[in-house]
C-alpha cells in the first residue's frame, strides 16, 4: 500500500474510533429504523458496502412492526448501488421512509465507497454518506380530546443535511463492518418550536461468516450491534442456512426484546425474495392488539454474466 492510500486510510480509520468514544459521551437520542433482514440491506447502515457485490444491486424493503398497535413504526426502503468507473469505487442511493405515531422522517442518502485488495481474496473499503432528512410531525392527529392551540398546527420542518462513514471488510467467507450514519447532531426544528428533535449518532458494528457445510448445503451466522447514548444496547442474533443456493430459511433473536423467523429463495438468478417475522419477547408481545412484525424484502443483482458469480452472495 502506498503512502498516499495508507495516509486516507490511517485518517478515515482515526475518525471512526474517535467516533465510536464520542457515541459514549452525547446525550440521549432517537435511534434509527430496526431491520429483521439486516444482512440483506447493510448499505442503508454501513456507506462502505456501497458496490461491493460486484454489480449494480437494487433492494426494496418494507417492514410493519407491531401489527394492530394504532401509531406502530412503518418503514419503508429503497436503495441501489453499484461499482463505477475506477476500479475500486462504488456508487449507491438510498431513500428510508420512517413512520412513528404522528411523525413521518424520509432521509435521502447519497454513499460512495473505496475499496483496495489487501490479500487474494480479501477486500476493505471505506466509505462516506451524505444524507438529508425530513421531519414532519402531525400534531392534529391528536387533537381528539385537547383544545390546546398550540397543538392545532402541524409542524413541518426544514431540510436537515448530515454526514456518515463506514468501514467494510469482506472475504469470499467472512465479513466485518463498523458505521456511523449519522455523525452530525442536527436540530429538524428552531429553537423556539414547541417541539425538537435531534439526530443522536447511531454506532453500528456488523459481522457474519459463512461455512459450507456439504456441496448443497451453506451456514451464516450473524451479529449487529447497534448502539446510541441514552438507549439500550440492541444486540441482534440470526442464523441462516442456505440449500442448493436457492432455499434460505433462518431464525434471530433481538436480546431483551424479540425472536424472528426468516425465509428466502431465489426466484431466478439474482433475484431475492426475503421475508421475516418478529415476536416480542417483552410484555408487549403478549397483549391482544399486537400481532407481531412483519418485513418484505426484494433484491436483485443485476448479474453480467452467468460466470461472474459462482453461486448466489449470502451477504
Amino acid at each position: 500500500m502506498n503512502t498516499f492510500k495508507y495516509k486516507i486510510f490511517n485518517g478515515i480509520f482515526s475518525l471512526l474510533f474517535f467516533l465510536v468514544y464520542l457515541n459514549t459521551n452525547v446525550a440521549i437520542g432517537q435511534q434509527d429504523a430496526q431491520y429483521t433482514q439486516y444482512m440483506y440491506n447493510t448499505v442503508s447502515v454501513n456507506p462502505g458496502y456501497a458496490g461491493s457485490r460486484g454489480n449494480l444491486s437494487i433492494g426494496l424493503l418494507h417492514r410493519s412492526q407491531w401489527v394492530g398497535l394504532d401509531g406502530a413504526p412503518k418503514t419503508q426502503t429503497f436503495n441501489i448501488h453499484s461499482p463505477i468507473g475506477y476500479k475500486g469505487m462504488g456508487l449507491g442511493l438510498s431513500i428510508v421512509n420512517d413512520e412513528i405515531g404522528p411523525t413521518s422522517e424520509t432521509a435521502f442518502d447519497v454513499d460512495f465507497s473505496y475499496t483496495i485488495q489487501t490479500s487474494v481474496d480479501a477486500k476493505l473499503s471505506f466509505g462516506l454518506k451524505a444524507s438529508a432528512n425530513l421531519l414532519d410531525i402531525r400534531f392534529s392527529d391528536l387533537n381528539q380530546y385537547t383544545t390546546d392551540q398550540t397543538l392545532q398546527q402541524d409542524i413541518q420542518n426544514k431540510l436537515s443535511p448530515n454526514i456518515g462513514a463506514g468501514a467494510y471488510y469482506h472475504t469470499e467467507k467472512f465479513y466485518l463492518g463498523l458505521s456511523v450514519p449519522r455523525i452530525l447532531e442536527t436540530s429538524h426544528f428552531e429553537s423556539t418550536s414547541i417541539s425538537t428533535a435531534n439526530e443522536k449518532m447511531n454506532l453500528y458494528l456488523i459481522t457474519g461468516y459463512v461455512w459450507d457445510l456439504n456441496p448443497d448445503l451453506k451456514f451464516k451466522p450473524t451479529l449487529l450491534t447497534k448502539a446510541v447514548k441514552g438507549s439500550p444496547l440492541q444486540v441482534d442474533l440470526s442464523a441462516n442456512f442456505m440449500f442448493k443456493d436457492k432455499l434460505i430459511l433462518g431464525a434471530a433473536y433481538r436480546w431483551d426484546a424479540a425472536l424472528s423467523g426468516m425465509f428466502g429463495f431465489y426466484i431466478s438468478e439474482g433475484f431475492l425474495l426475503g421475508l421475516a417475522y418478529d415476536k416480542e419477547t417483552t410484555d408487549l408481545g403478549n397483549t391482544s392488539f399486537n400481532d407481531g412484525s412483519f418485513e418484505v424484502l426484494l433484491r436483485y443483482d443485476f448479474i453480467k454474466t452467468k460466470g461472474n458469480l459462482k453461486s448466489p452472495r449470502f451477504f
